[in-house]
């Protein structure tokens, strides 16, 4: 007869945008001259007052959805992470959190090998992003602790402020390739920068 908790298994969660692909909005940024969607997660806590400032911005400039579609459509997958991934994805089951939206993550899923992902939506009227709609406020701490629930022993990476609660939640949370900013206000995370020591890391607590 089966124990009715048995020994955890473990699911890795991880951050998408900084961690595995670049920043979506610091390309359209740098694509588009507007200055203001620079400012992205890692500089910005509150995710409700981020998003709002860009939609203003995107208003402003007249900026619909398929403009930044053709930006994305010039990017790929951070050089390493398919890799990083498909080697961590060979070792446990692995989960990406992001705030990013399906309208936006779907061509880089494509590129990393189609992992799960949980993210937003965007509302899109005649291709003008009119507002977006969350999964659920802190989705990435509450789908952790949703699978802590299930009796899975969860770790975690991710490089900005809206990871925190994911990995505080998480048995072991790291941080990577953060600015000096989240390093500075979490030191409770361990840092990397490389993809072989985060996967080092990752399977030293498997």
């Amino acid at each position: 007869m089966a124990l009715a908790n048995g020994p955890s298994q473990t699911i890795v969660t991880l951050d998408l945008e900084g961690v595995l692909i670049p920043e979506v909005w610091i390309a359209v940024a740098e694509t588009t001259g507007i200055e203001g969607l620079l400012r992205t997660t890692r500089d910005e806590p509150d995710y409700d007052v981020l998003m709002q400032y860009r939609l203003d911005l995107l208003a402003e400039h007249g900026l619909g959805l398929s403009k930044i579609q053709e930006v994305i459509a010039t990017l790929a997958p951070m050089p390493g992470a398919r890799e990083f991934l498909d080697a961590l994805r060979a070792q446990t089951q692995v989960i990406i959190l992001s705030d990013t939206f399906q309208q936006f993550a779907t061509p880089f899923m494509r590129q990393l090998g189609w992992p799960t992902i949980m993210c937003h939506q965007l509302l899109v009227t005649d291709d003008t992003i009119v507002g977006y709609e969350l999964r659920q406020q802190d989705q990435k701490r509450k789908a952790v602790e949703a699978f802590q629930s299930l009796n899975f022993s969860i770790l975690a990476a991710g490089d900005s402020y809206n990871d925190t609660t994911m990995l505080g939640a998480a048995s072991t949370g790291f941080l990577f390739r953060s600015p000096d900013n989240v390093i500075a206000e979490f030191p409770q995370f361990r840092s990397f920068t490389d993809y072989d020591d985060l996967l080092a890391a990752f399977v030293a607590e498997l």
